[in-house]
């Protein structure tokens, strides 16, 4: 009797509080589950989005500087990254909300790892893993080309139901 109402308090307070959470980005941005310091989910795995395009590899942001951008916290290396990515979030922010671009490419959302990235016509694209990334380089264009097309069809269904 007394786990029941423990389950049953906790399941109530679950839902309080997913009722008073602010929006999250669930579908649509590649972020981690539960809340970062900023109250959203933590898009990048906490790299960097700028740093990518100003030192030119992933750079682990910091709790000191957080953005949140599309419902996701985007965590920066430095004040100026922040204001940077603050000033054109759409020139820094990964393409298709940070999901693998070969992913997206066969119609699929598959983590971005922040490690297994590129910079393609100014635009950063991350891939789930080493094997992934090599087959997404074998043809950058068409694999971009094909993300693009699906990305508009995919982006607001839930990864587990592609």
């Amino acid at each position: 009797m007394k786990i029941s109402r423990i389950v049953m308090a906790a399941a109530l307070a679950g839902g309080l509080m997913g009722a008073l959470a602010p929006a999250q980005a669930a579908d649509e941005v590649n972020a981690v589950p539960g809340l970062s310091i900023a109250g959203a989910p933590l898009a990048l795995h906490g790299y960097d989005p700028v740093a990518y395009f100003k030192a030119g590899k992933p750079t682990r942001g910091s709790d000191d500087f957080v953005h949140v951008h599309e419902g996701a916290a985007y965590r920066f290396s430095s004040e100026q990254n922040l204001a940077a990515f603050k000033a054109d979030p759409a020139q820094y922010a990964p393409q298709y909300g940070g999901f693998c671009a070969y992913g997206v490419a066969v119609g699929k959302k598959f983590d971005g790892d922040p490690t297994f990235w590129k910079i393609e016509d100014g635009k950063l694209y991350l891939n789930l893993n080493q094997a992934i990334y090599d087959t997404f380089l074998e043809d950058v264009d068409g694999n971009i080309e094909k993300a693009d097309g699906n990305w508009p069809e995919i982006e607001h269904v839930a990864a587990q139901e592609l």
